[in-house]
């Protein structure tokens, strides 16, 4: 192991010790905060590290160190992102034409396109209405593999795909088409074979349409959801239904305009039902007015009790507004009517661990990496559970998973966040390099002027 690595695998084993936490300090729960931690200016390479600890926990090596929490999710949620898993690949749109093409351009104001942005998103009603595919979510996962037609991938805007058919990696381009027109009719015959054993209407233009057809008799006709693409349209791929969806939700959100309470209100005059609530919900959640939002998702959840949407929305403004124990009451509820909502589990999870239950939330974040193994913030979040419970080994083992190579880079992220903090706590004392005597947050000197970190 180089000089490098093991001043890592030292620094990670004082990372290891909290005085703060209950396995230090037993009398009371430990204080948290929710918020990313900033970047440093400090370049580390991928470490060797052990798979066992080097060495005993020196609980008194880094009493300074404060650990923030990775922050609790706070967006409201639509019925359908709710339900993610129900929802079908093939159906009718439920966002208009208009609000995708506006979508497209607040988020990607100069797309890599061969035709202009109204053009592609008629193409895909079109396309897609033709074959009973749901024509904005699947715009919306042309959007998940372009990123909004940015590319910057092995795949070139000239080539008309937009889904990358063909493009395995390794710099191998995939199939390319004539026009736009063209691309996302490929691109919906590809999405028709997962989902369907009916034939499209239009002549083949899909190259692996028959490829499908016979490498994999598992797949064909078999997809039915969205999230069913998981692992099987992208490899691992394990978010990758949820992630369209996503964009489709924004696509179809209110903002915190004038314009978006106007039309909920309209919405809710027609019909008073959970859904119309919710709208309106969302619309005052953006514009801070939390008690707004709150009774709106209560009486959504009036109407429907079983709302996944609601209750969840309902939790977010109770935990906004202090209300920590009516909150975990609706998250013990959503989890058991929608086991499936990751966030559910993590928000739950982040309520327990200020109340100092690191057995419970240590579970839920376990929970919410068995739905999404790739969850950075409940990597992060885990492993600070088992340190407070002073399980170090089981912390460390934690760490030795997420910083093997074979993890993805935004797992890795946090951990050498945790490590900068390390390696700036082991640096000696000095002088103080600041004309007040005293260091802004996170850029400290260590003298002795300077308020711990």
């Amino acid at each position: 192991m180089n000089r490098k690595a093991k001043q890592l695998a030292a620094g990670l084993a004082c990372l290891l010790v909290l005085p703060s936490l209950t396995a230090c300090a037993k009398d009371a729960p430990p204080s948290y905060r929710e918020s990313p931690l900033p970047s440093y200016n400090l370049t580390l390479s991928r470490p060797d590290f052990p798979a066992e600890m080097p060495g005993k926990i020196n609980k008194n090596a880094i009493k300074a160190v404060r650990f923030q929490l990775a922050p609790a999710y706070t967006e409201p949620l639509t019925e359908a992102l709710a339900n993610a898993a129900s929802i079908t690949i093939q159906g009718q749109a439920e966002a208009t034409e208009e609000q995708m093409t506006a979508f497209i351009k607040k988020r990607n104001p100069n797309p890599k396109l061969t035709c202009s942005v109204e053009e592609i998103v008629k193409s895909y009603y079109k396309e897609a209405g033709r074959e009973g595919i749901r024509p904005d979510v699947a715009l919306c996962q042309a959007l998940k593999e372009t990123g909004f037609f940015a590319y910057g991938g092995d795949v070139l805007p000239s080539q008309n795909n937009f889904c990358g058919l063909g493009a395995t990696g390794n710099k191998v381009k995939g199939a390319a088409f004539p026009t736009a027109q063209i691309g996302v009719r490929a691109h919906i015959q590809h999405l028709l074979a997962y989902t369907s054993t009916k034939r499209p209407k239009e002549k083949i233009v899909d190259p692996r349409y028959e490829l499908l057809i016979q490498n994999r008799p598992d797949l064909y006709g078999k997809i039915k959801n969205w999230t069913g693409l998981n692992g099987n349209w992208a490899v691992p791929g394990t978010t990758y239904g949820q992630d369209i969806l996503n964009l489709w939700q924004q696509a179809q959100a209110p903002d915190d305009s004038d314009t978006s309470l106007r039309a909920a209100e309209k919405r809710l005059a027609s019909e008073k039902n959970a859904s119309a609530y919710i709208y309106r919900g969302i619309v005052y959640s953006k514009r801070g007015d939390w008690e707004k939002a709150l009774q709106d998702f209560a009486s959504a959840l009036e109407h429907d009790p079983r709302s996944s949407a609601a209750r969840y929305n309902l939790a977010l403004m109770e935990t906004q507004q202090g209300k920590t124990s009516d909150a975990l009451k609706n998250y013990n509820q959503l989890i058991k009517d929608t086991p499936t909502l990751h966030q559910a589990w993590y928000n739950r999870a982040l309520l327990l661990m200020k109340a100092g239950k690191h057995k419970d939330a240590a579970r839920d974040f376990e929970k919410v990496l068995e739905l999404v193994p790739q969850q950075a913030n409940a990597c992060n979040n885990l492993t600070l559970c088992k340190i407070a419970q002073g399980k170090y080994p089981e912390a460390w083992q934690r760490i030795a998973y997420i910083i093997t190579p074979k993890r993805a880079p935004d797992m890795l992220e946090p951990f050498f966040s945790f490590t900068n903090i390390i390696f700036r706590s082991l640096l000696p004392p000095g002088p103080c390099t600041h004309p007040s005597g005293g260091c802004s947050s996170y850029k400290r000197c260590r003298c002795d002027r300077c308020p711990p970190w």
